[in-house]
């Protein structure tokens, strides 16, 4: 094989600090598994580059890999080339080994010593000599409420297993697997993964915790990482910095602040600017004198109780005294520093206001070691509530699965990160603490450009902007409304919170000019009608900045918080409610791995390679929990279970798609061969059922007549048509693909026609909500060459959103002193059911039949008008 590269650009104007981790495509046949790859800034330059296979072709050659560098050496654009061999330029390497059962990371200057017998991640990590972590230790607390008041339980987290995941020259990734430990009581498993660089100063960690407890006592207090520092020499010389909204919060635990004696002004002005005091002769024995009688602040905590809230509070080292007031203040980004004359150490958490109740206590600063826990949940703030917001379900009324309670957490999960930075100066100023917290809340990320991911077909079908014509300026214009909207009304209405962040709502109330917060299946979206492949799309042909944010904080939270890891659902996901655990719907289609693959495959987050683990095979939990259970009586079944060949059987696709192409296991891309050919086998093909019998064994499905549960548009508006098509394309199979483009054909047809073509057998089966199938009635007119079916889609699709002469589209409009804003700011007919399938089918009909849409607007207006009735975001 020839050698190959692609060239990345660095997304934003992010800082340039620590390790990153990118990805990059390989054309088919191009780079075979044994290569080697080489890094190089465009300037020349080769740089180190540690580098690992993340996909596969069918063929065998790699699709996709992860490569990791340091980035203080990259410039904005980068270049990775496959060499068939093995030679790219490492003059360094990390070495890992054990001693004496002590796992020991040599990174060059920096050291990180784990025993695997010890409750503790870390026994030490060193950085140019000095010891920064002396301990790093998973810690819980749950609150179980009682008639008499509350009960607290402290938790220390242990691990079963400390897995070397990732070892190579340039990063070690070791993988802790665990459970919290109270004497007998163990809750909340975690999987934390602590990531080591070469001659880095930086700990990255990636926590998450699954939760296992009884909703109805065990209420989450506070959950996170404590770390001990050892600290050394004076208490005058011993610093911390919280990070406020402007600057940081600094002192020293003994201020030289004195009212009788009074101390020199340029000593206390020395300390505060963070200069090492060497204080001798008259100066030593004034300030001596001083601190035997003056309060030394032992302990602070910066806690983020809310999005629009922070404190900090201190007290003395006195269990019997008070905290007091510090610091009130908006948004804090979560950096932390605390120094001595040993050195300093950073501490930062991702997304820590956003991902609010967070916080750190940092204690023990008059002793010889500080202890800092960084909280993912603060227990400074009220304890998490489990529970559901009702004693049953509302099916008709909210909107809800069925009449009976479904919300159930058992098995949900979590995941933050956070970085420690050791330093060598007494303490960093506040432009390196903001500059490391900014570093850590948006880390470098590279990215190719949109018209590459185009050309190489990656995740499918999708078009490029393009605003030749009056009506391309206009798709173009609502496509960039609906995103900004969204990006705004995250934090127009406070859609934070560590279980929340990430996730929109479902449908708007304009009378209360509220999303239906508190109307069951309208409030939490949880991925229905993929938002997240419509926000991943718009992201892969704009490049813009802001979607990339939008999307990978949507597929971190509804591949934790939306998704069951463990117990009887494990697998599932829960259909959209005010909990987001909450609906008795548990379906395969909102785990699916399809939802997430463009974040793994961009960055190479080890995280969701467990999630993908936790997929590959979730078929058999249909035989205990059939999707249309309720519909049909088991005792006529002839298989065990039922599967919609949308968005069910699709689902599954996806998942045996993933692990076929991340571990090049056939035998998953049988499981999707053996449904393809029994629905080749149905009587209307891809067209007939949707509703089938699935064997969760053979994975088999049986035609068992035409009947839609839930309706026939739920086939294909749930990621369906880009799961299908990309199949199609790996599999080359022109049956499959000819089936696709009959069923967007079949689709369109009037009614009359359908019933005709079918022979009767489809009977009162409706073809609903016609503008989510425009996908695949595009794929149908390009695969046919058929102009009519063109027209048709391009029609439906943009009646949705037009009528003659009213082309607003997504415009927001301003409502003053409403919902406590002076200006909201609103679209009053919203609901992203249609605007994640409005803008994903347009995203992928340019694609197919650009050349099929009208010019202006005034002929769109021409050919929407040819429709009855008013546009469906109005109805």
């Amino acid at each position: 094989m020839e050698s190959a590269s692609m060239r990345l650009h660095a997304l934003g104007e992010r800082i340039k600090e620590g390790y990153t981790t990118w990805g990059c495509m390989w054309p088919k046949e191009s780079v075979a598994p044994e290569n080697g790859f080489i890094l190089r800034n465009l300037s020349g330059n080769e740089i180190p580059v540690q580098s690992r296979v993340t996909a596969y072709w069918p063929d065998g050659s790699v699709k996709w890999t992860a490569h990791t560098a340091d980035s203080s050496l990259l410039e904005d654009e980068i270049e990775v080339e496959a060499r068939p061999v093995q030679n790219a330029f490492i003059s360094k390497e990390l070495k890992v080994s054990r001693q004496d059962g002590l796992l020991v990371i040599q990174a060059g200057m920096a050291r990180a010593v784990i025993d695997e017998k010890s409750k503790s991640m870390l026994e030490s990590f060193e950085f140019n000599g000095k010891i920064a972590l002396s301990e790093a230790v998973p810690v819980l607390i749950l609150e179980e409420p009682s008639d008499s008041g509350t009960k607290r339980q402290n938790y220390e987290g242990f691990f079963d297993q400390a897995e070397l995941e990732e070892s190579g020259p340039l990063c070690a990734i070791v993988k802790f697997t665990g459970i919290h430990v109270n004497g007998s009581s163990r809750r909340f498993p975690f999987v934390i993964r602590m990531a080591i660089g070469l001659d880095s100063p930086r700990v990255s960690f990636t926590h998450t915790f699954l939760y296992d407890g009884d909703e109805d006592r065990d209420f989450l207090k506070g959950i996170g990482i404590r770390f001990q520092s050892p600290l050394f020499g004076e208490l005058y010389n011993r610093h911390i910095r919280l990070q406020g909204d402007f600057g940081a919060f600094h002192e020293s635990p003994a201020l030289l602040l004195s009212w009788r004696p009074r101390i020199p002004e340029g000593i206390y002005e020395n300390q505060m600017n963070g200069v090492v005091l060497r204080l001798s002769g008259k100066e030593k024995e004034l300030v001596d004198k001083v601190m035997q009688d003056m309060p030394f602040w032992d302990q602070y905590s910066l806690t983020q109780d809310s999005s629009e809230h922070f404190s900090i509070k201190k007290k003395i080292r006195d269990s019997n005294c008070c905290l007091i007031d510090c610091l009130h203040g908006h948004r804090s980004c979560g950096g932390v520093a605390i120094g001595s004359e040993h050195g300093s150490v950073l501490f930062a958490t991702r997304d820590f206001w956003e991902k609010n109740p967070s916080g750190y206590t940092v204690s023990g600063l008059t002793t010889d070691e500080a202890s800092v826990s960084a909280w993912f949940w603060s227990p400074e703030a009220e304890p998490m509530d489990f529970r559901h917001y009702a004693n049953r379900g509302y099916n008709q009324v909210y909107y809800e699965g069925y009449d009976y309670k479904g919300a159930d957490p058992y098995g949900i999960a979590c995941t933050s990160q956070m970085v420690v930075k050791a330093c060598d100066e007494l303490i960093p100023s506040n432009e390196d603490v903001s500059g490391f917290a900014e570093s850590v809340r948006c880390p470098v990320q590279y990215v190719g450009s949109p018209e590459f991911y185009h050309e190489m077909g990656a995740f499918g079908h999708w078009s490029l902007p393009d605003r030749s014509s009056e009506t391309e300026i206009w798709l173009e214009d609502q496509l960039s409304k609906a995103l900004a909207f969204y990006i705004e009304e995250v934090d127009q209405r406070g859609w934070y919170g560590l279980f929340n962040y990430g996730d929109f709502m479902h449908t708007y109330d304009r009378a209360r000019h509220q999303w239906r917060y508190d109307m069951g299946g309208y409030a939490w979206d949880n991925t229905e009608l993929v938002p997240t492949l419509w926000i991943w799309h718009e992201f892969l042909r704009s490049g813009r900045q802001e979607a990339f944010i939008l999307a990978e904080k949507l597929s971190r939270h509804a591949s934790e918080v939306d998704v069951y890891h463990m117990g009887k659902y494990k697998g599932l996901g829960s259909r959209h409610n005010v909990r987001h655990w909450g609906c008795p719907c548990k379906e395969a289609r909102i785990a699916m791995a399809g939802h997430h693959r463009v974040y793994y495959y961009l960055t190479g987050d080890r995280r969701f390679e467990d999630i993908f683990d936790e997929l590959k095979d979730n078929e058999k939990t249909f035989a205990s929990h059939d999707p249309l259970g309720d519909f049909y009586n088991k005792e006529e079944m002839t298989y065990p279970a039922h599967a919609r060949s949308g968005p069910d059987w699709s689902s599954l696709c996806s998942n045996w798609m993933t692990e076929w192409e991340r571990k090049n296991d056939t035998s998953y891309r049988n499981k999707i061969e053996t449904g393809i050919i029994d629905l080749k086998n149905a009587p209307l093909k891809l067209v007939s059922g949707p509703d089938f019998e699935f064997d969760p064994e053979t994975v088999h499905l049986r035609y068992i007549g035409e009947r839609a549960s839930g309706g026939t548009h739920l086939q294909i508006c749930m990621g369906s048509p880009q799961i299908w098509m990309e199949i199609a394309d790996l599999l080359d199979d022109e049956e499959w693909k000819r089936m696709l483009a009959d069923y967007g054909r079949f689709y369109y047809l009037p009614n009359s026609e359908q019933l005709q073509e079918s022979g009767g057998i489809i009977g009162e089966r409706e073809f609903s909500l016609p503008f989510m199938a425009a996908a695949m009635g595009a794929y149908g007119a390009s695969f046919l060459n058929d102009s009519v079916l063109a027209k048709r889609t391009w029609r439906h699709l943009l009646h949705a959103l037009m009528s003659s002469g009213n082309h607003e589209g997504f415009q927001t409009v301003t409502v003053e002193n409403c919902a406590n804003k002076r200006e909201l700011k609103e679209i009053p007919w919203i609901s992203t059911n249609f605007a994640a399938q409005w803008c994903l089918n347009v995203i992928v009909c340019l694609e197919f039949i650009r050349e099929a849409l009208p010019k202006t607007l005034k002929e769109a207006d021409l050919l929407v008008a040819e429709m009855d009735g008013g546009s469906f975001r109005k109805a």
